[in-house]
């Protein structure tokens, strides 16, 4: 498995106004999306999520997102070293993704930029 890069996730109460201090923090442009009803701002390694407290208190379980080069390949690589795949692969706005907890209970979510 190809590890690509790690992505910090912050969950915030407004999106706009941390979007904005994260754009200028890193000078990256947000990439924004929806899903499950959570806003979220992909702002350089920062991956920004506001909304309901019922979804964040899950996304809150989730230490990192991982960038891989293929969910498919890291899927394989995951179970054979003693990871539970809890969800995924699935399709993304941007990609796939799965979410695993480690032999350690860190739970971490894995992503590439393929389409389904």
């Amino acid at each position: 498995m190809e590890i690509l890069g790690t992505t910090l996730r912050v969950c915030v109460d407004d999106l706009d106004a941390a979007a904005e201090f994260y754009e200028r923090l890193t000078g990256a442009q947000a990439l924004r999306f929806e899903r499950g009803g959570v806003r979220v701002a992909a702002v350089g390694c920062f991956l920004l999520m506001s909304g309901p407290e019922s979804e964040l208190e899950v996304l809150r379980k989730v230490t990192a997102t991982i960038a891989v080069a293929d969910v498919d390949a890291a899927h394989t690589t995951l179970t054979e070293v003693g990871a539970k795949v809890l969800a995924g692969p699935v399709p993304t706005p941007v990609g796939r993704n799965l979410i695993a907890i480690h032999p350690d209970g860190s739970v971490f979510e894995y992503v590439d930029r393929r389409t389904a």
